[in-house]
């Protein structure tokens, strides 16, 4: 058994709100991982690191969301809850990845929990998050909370052609 699924059994993940370099990690990990399994262009590297840090610059503690799994010092995870668009089109899930590693051990599960909680304490009556086919290990997830495609078209973006989705949490 790895030190990782033990630390699960032992329930040692711990979400965390912001802690110095976490935007980091997450770029990192997304960069890395979209990079390594998609052959996503530095392109989408960017663009997180900028809609992430745009998103944390105007964080609301009384409107957003944000959570990092970490277990034994190490970034498991991240999930965050954009509540800005709250009223018109819906909060909007972002930044959703678990490294590679940690994956099948319940981090994922653990993340949508406590931000669909959030999001149900806001009283937020729409939760939304874009997406792309492929993602089969997410997509469980989704499927597994009641979000449901309801709009996809094929895009070139991040230097590749992929089907795009947006999905909705089912009422």
């Amino acid at each position: 058994m790895h030190d990782l699924e033990r630390n699960m059994k032992d329930g040692s993940v711990t979400l965390n709100g912001y802690y110095p370099g976490v935007i980091g990690e997450i770029v990192k990990l997304h960069g890395s991982y979209y990079h390594e399994h998609w052959d996503f262009d530095i392109t989408f590297e960017v663009e997180v690191a900028m809609e992430l840090a745009e998103f944390m610059h105007r964080f609301d503690d009384d409107r957003d969301g944000f959570w990092a799994a970490t277990s034994d010092g190490r970034f498991l995870g991240s999930l965050s809850l954009d509540g800005s668009t709250a009223q018109d089109e819906g909060a909007r899930l972002r930044w959703f990845i678990v490294d590679p590693g940690a994956q099948g051990l319940g981090v994922g599960t653990q993340l949508m929990e406590t931000a669909l909680s959030f999001a149900r304490a806001k009283k937020y009556e729409q939760i939304y998050l874009w997406t792309f086919e492929g993602l089969t290990s997410a997509r469980k997830i989704y499927d597994r909370f009641g979000f449901e495609v309801i709009h996809q078209e094929w895009m070139v973006e991040w230097g590749r052609e992929l089907l795009q989705q947006k999905l909705m949490l089912a009422k």
